[in-house]
């Protein structure tokens, strides 16, 4: 055994036992680390023939010095038609596991795919060295991976292609560290898979939100986290698809601006060039000057901020805008029905290209495929609050719904008209933005519409005010200084066509499709009140 190590020098007293322990576990971590290394290498003492098919790659040969012409297959495009057909393939190395010194297996994953590569010494090309040297590669680095596509007799546990790779050259791009802060299979596993082992007396790792947040760039790599985030295209795409196919117009708005756009204090102040300045709180001042502009119909997808501290399960500091803003002629139910159209559209998307991705997400979150109906329910504020009524909620007329009774109504509804998405208009003024035009009835209530998913709102809209003396005075009652909206004002003192729009979060949208528990889980790098890293 090592005597204890000694005191530093130049120190007048001893190290405490304390210290020592804390040298000695170190210094065993930094064996570990050298006998991890000298595994992970081939060495010229092994004199190995075939030393050329295996090892790691240099970083000259990496940064992009030639363009070999080289033919590489996507992991996912792996099946029983490439049977004897050679193929290269990039990946990680999510399992490694060796039986004996002539045989390995090393599952290789692209972007959510995974195949089984076989390695056995037995095979032409491959020696005892290589499958030694596969052996040893950390989990989560990056292989090339050559060889023969096979089709085994048996079903493949554990990977998505049911074809196998005989490996005749492996090499190491890019390796992980040994010891990842959170494991890919630890992170993939379902709440439903850690009670079932409890039960059965086995305890499995469970990776807490905020470690996964911490460790985002490996908890991304999960198969779910790969469904989330490519449904989340998808919603984009049809959103600006369909819009497009609308006649709307994709604009972009600025982030800065002089005064906030909705009112209230949660805005994120700056000092623009010694000008106070604050960061857009939703484009909806510019969208409808874009419409005073002659634009007609627009959208934008881009960056909202809110300084507010809402620590809930659905609120973000920054999130993704999928804003519109549309001319009326008559009636502001017209912007209603562009929402009842896209949005049928965009489920009946999801449901009919995502297949895949909802089933991965299904698979780590279970949950039940939305209800909705071919013309979507619209629903008054007043004809809520009397559902509401009737069931023992008592709601104030005049105030707006909180979370409890949106779940509430949206049970109701349900139940009784079997859909989980909703429209519910005729809001009462006095909770809404100071933009939004009074019913013409009752100046008690706006042309105004709230869109609920899982009885939860994902979509605020209504016809706008665009005459600049009602909106001056609308803007003064809600507290809003004019000065800093004067140029906002001034755009309808110059013609201004009657209109209204929406203004939906992406992350919602998502996290409701999918019935998640958390807009965190929805966000690629979430910002809220206490997290701004990573």
């Amino acid at each position: 055994q090592d005597p204890a190590p000694a005191a530093a020098e130049g120190s007048d007293k001893k190290l405490s036992k304390k210290d020592i322990a804390k040298l000695e576990r170190q210094r065993k971590r930094q064996e570990a680390a050298a006998v991890a290394g000298a595994l992970s290498a081939v060495t010229i003492e092994d004199e190995d023939p075939l030393s050329e098919n295996y090892g790691d790659v240099l970083l000259n040969d990496l940064q992009s010095k030639e363009i070999s012409g080289k033919k590489w297959t996507d992991i996912k495009n792996l099946n029983d038609r490439l049977k004897d057909q050679p193929v290269l393939i990039r990946g990680r190395a999510q399992t490694i596991r060796a039986k004996g010194k002539k045989i390995a297996f090393v599952v290789v994953r692209e972007r959510g795919f995974t195949v089984q590569c076989v390695l056995n010494a037995a095979d032409d090309g491959v020696s005892p060295q290589m499958v030694k040297f596969a052996a040893a590669i950390s989990r989560e680095s990056i292989v090339d991976v050559e060889g023969v596509v096979s089709v085994p007799e048996n079903p493949i546990k554990g990977t998505t292609q049911q074809v196998e790779i005989q490996v005749n050259k492996i090499h190491s791009v890019n390796k992980a560290v040994p010891v990842l802060p959170i494991n890919i299979e630890d992170a993939a596993r379902s709440e439903v898979e850690i009670e079932k082992a409890l039960e059965e007396g086995e305890k499995l790792v469970r990776v807490n939100q905020d470690t996964r947040l911490n460790y985002r760039v490996l908890d991304l790599r999960t198969p779910a986290n790969q469904g989330i985030f490519r449904i989340q295209c998808q919603v984009e795409n049809v959103f600006r698809q369909f819009l497009l196919s609308e006649g709307f117009v994709g604009i972009h708005t600025p982030k800065l601006i002089a005064g906030s756009s909705e009112g209230g204090a949660a805005v994120f102040r700056l000092d623009y060039k010694g000008t106070p300045a604050c960061l857009a709180q939703s484009p909806q001042l510019h969208k409808q000057m874009a419409i005073c502009g002659d634009f007609g119909r627009v959208f934008e997808i881009g960056p909202v901020f809110r300084a507010e501290d809402s620590f809930t399960h659905r609120h973000l500091c920054e999130f993704t805008g999928l804003d519109v803003e549309m001319e009326i002629k008559e009636h502001y139910s017209e912007v209603m029905d562009v929402v009842d159209r896209l949005f049928v559209t965009m489920f009946d998307s999801l449901n009919q290209h995502c297949g895949d991705e909802l089933e991965a997400v299904n698979r780590q979150y279970p949950f039940e495929k939305l209800k909705y109906l071919r013309k979507t329910l619209r629903l008054t504020f007043e004809e809520g609050i009397q559902m509401l009524k009737a069931t023992g909620v008592e709601m104030d007329p005049f105030g707006d719904l909180n979370t409890e009774a949106e779940r509430k109504l949206g049970q109701l509804v349900l139940e009784k008209y079997g859909t989980e998405f909703y429209i519910l208009h005729r809001y009462p003024l006095a909770v809404r933005p100071f933009y939004t035009m009074p019913c013409y009835d009752n100046p008690n209530y706006s042309n105004s519409f709230d869109v609920f998913i899982r009885g939860e709102e994902i979509i605020s809209g209504a016809q706008r005010v665009h005459v600049a003396e009602l909106l001056t005075e609308r803007a003064q009652s809600c507290g809003i200084d004019v000065k800093t909206i004067s140029t906002y004002i001034d755009s309808f003192r110059y013609g201004a066509s009657p209109h209204g729009g929406f203004g939906v979060g992406l992350e919602r949208v998502v996290m409701l499709f999918c019935a998640l528990n958390n807009i965190r889980k929805t966000s690629l790098f979430p910002r809220d009140p206490q997290r701004i890293a990573p």
